[in-house]
């Protein structure tokens, strides 16, 4: 039996690029519908059903940005890839408020697209798997997200703070995969603090003393210089 190709909507207006883009990304196996103005890509993003969105920010009629906080009001959890000639920090910030889940400054290897695009395509994948997903065992410990609870092997509970049970949810769900310090604010802290580096270490560290059978040595729970945070699943594997 085929399997269902992957869908992707791409938005950009300049159309050389746009064409480039879809062609490789059919190469790649995706089915693309392309849109050149904001107005259109809502139009075909409520007509249809999507895995992916990349999106341009400078486009007419409305802005990627507008397009993807209207995008984020009627769906939370198709993945959002912006493309953008603006490289500052504050803009990056700008896109990670309004729902995106990655920002490709332009100009930009179209290698380097594709491997974003199948990371974003298998996260949204793995997404809809852990959609109903109430609990998680690392090592002889489980953890109950709707509870807030870390329930041992001894039978003894845990109870989490609803940040530990965010962030831990947040790196399962990106388990294997470095999580940024701007993803972690975008959806733990939602912006309304700013936690210093450190503040995320310590969540860390307190992870560790609850799951790492040796603090010193971690297999679950790992600091990446200038990168991030990242959970690792089986780490015997």
């Amino acid at each position: 039996m085929q399997q269902t190709k992957q869908r992707i909507l791409l938005v950009e207006d300049e159309e050389h690029l746009l064409d480039a883009i879809k062609l490789n990304l059919e190469l790649e196996g995706y089915r693309v519908s392309t849109a050149t103005d904001g107005k259109k890509a809502l139009k075909i993003f409520k007509e249809e059903r999507f895995n992916l969105v990349i999106l341009d920010v400078m486009i007419p009629e409305i802005d990627g940005f507008q397009v993807a906080e209207t995008i984020r009001l009627q769906n939370t959890e198709v993945p959002i890839m912006f493309l953008t000639a603006k490289n500052s920090s504050e803009d990056r910030i700008t896109g990670l408020k309004k729902g995106a889940d990655d920002y490709l400054v332009k100009p930009f290897n179209l290698e380097e697209l594709i491997l974003r695009v199948g990371i974003l395509v298998r996260r949204g994948m793995k997404g809809d798997e852990l959609k109903e997903l109430n609990s998680y065992t690392i090592g002889d410990k489980t953890i109950y997200f709707n509870s807030f609870e870390l329930h041992h092997a001894d039978g003894t509970v845990t109870s989490l703070t609803k940040k530990e049970t965010m962030l831990l949810k947040l790196l399962i769900e990106r388990r294997n995969e470095a999580v940024s310090r701007e993803q972690i604010l975008e959806t733990v802290w939602n912006y309304d603090v700013y936690p210093s580096t450190r503040t995320i270490d310590n969540f860390i560290l307190t992870f560790r003393k609850y799951f790492e059978p040796d603090q010193k040595h971690p297999v679950y729970f790992h600091s990446i210089r200038g990168v991030g945070y990242k959970f690792t699943d089986n780490p015997q594997s």
